[in-house]
């Protein structure tokens, strides 16, 4: 379990950027037209950065989270009466009725980090979803471009106050995220994962392409692209 009490007591406050107005905003829109008013379902809820705004909507909202520390704090927070939350596992429990959205976003595909759990997540959202449903994946490009020959760390994070590594290996597409904050170290596993596999993962659960962006406000997806906002849909 990587989202302990401890990291679910600092998570608000190193997330802080993805909080945001200018960042949550197009996520909470985008999320909410493709809801189209029907039941949304985030998988890997957290603290409910996204599942309260998009509640505030008017949605009908409920998330899957295997952390019940971070569950905890979503619960202390106001409006939180009007999400529906479950403690865990999101390749695999399933919540009760059909939702039009099923999202998952902040790269947390890359936390399963197998493939075959990868493609359980899934098959787990396509059996969530109505005909004609959506599932959104939110989750950056590997940066293997990006790395020099030879060499298997790149920093993404130089301040002050946060310190922050990636480390590849691109045999088994594994990776770590090493964080150093306050003189405290903090790592987490990963498995990375591109465009490409993810259509074939949608495929075999069912699933079809509708949209891919480089971000929430619907950017064009370019060779350039460090991200991307993907969407498939249960056929009807």
């Amino acid at each position: 379990m990587h989202f302990d009490e401890r990291a679910a007591a600092m998570y608000d406050e190193n997330s802080s950027a993805m909080f945001d107005p200018a960042v949550l905003g197009p996520t909470v829109d985008l999320l909410a037209d493709l809801a189209e008013g029907g039941p949304a379902l985030e998988f890997a809820v957290g603290t409910g950065r996204v599942a309260l705004p998009l509640a505030a909507r008017g949605l009908d909202v409920a998330g899957l989270d295997e952390s019940e520390a971070m569950l905890a704090r979503l619960r202390a927070k106001p409006g939180a009466g009007a999400v529906r939350t479950a403690v865990g596992d999101f390749t695999s429990l399933r919540m009760d009725g059909e939702f039009r959205l099923v999202y998952l976003v902040f790269n947390t595909i890359m936390n399963v980090t197998t493939q075959e759990e990868q493609v359980a997540t899934f098959r787990n959202a396509a059996a969530h979803l109505a005909p004609g449903g959506h599932f959104v994946v939110e989750v950056g490009v590997p940066a293997l471009q990006r790395l020099p020959p030879g060499e298997t760390v790149r920093a993404f994070a130089l301040t002050p106050e946060h310190l922050g590594f990636d480390e590849y290996d691109v045999v088994s597409q594994r990776m770590w995220s090493h964080h150093y904050r306050r003189g405290e170290r903090f790592s987490v596993p990963f498995r990375y994962v591109w465009p490409a596999e993810l259509d074939l993962m949608a495929q075999l659960a069912g699933l079809r392409p509708r949209h891919r962006w480089a971000d929430w406000s619907r950017a064009p997806f370019t060779a350039e692209s460090t991200a991307h906002v993907s969407v498939w849909a249960k056929p009807v």
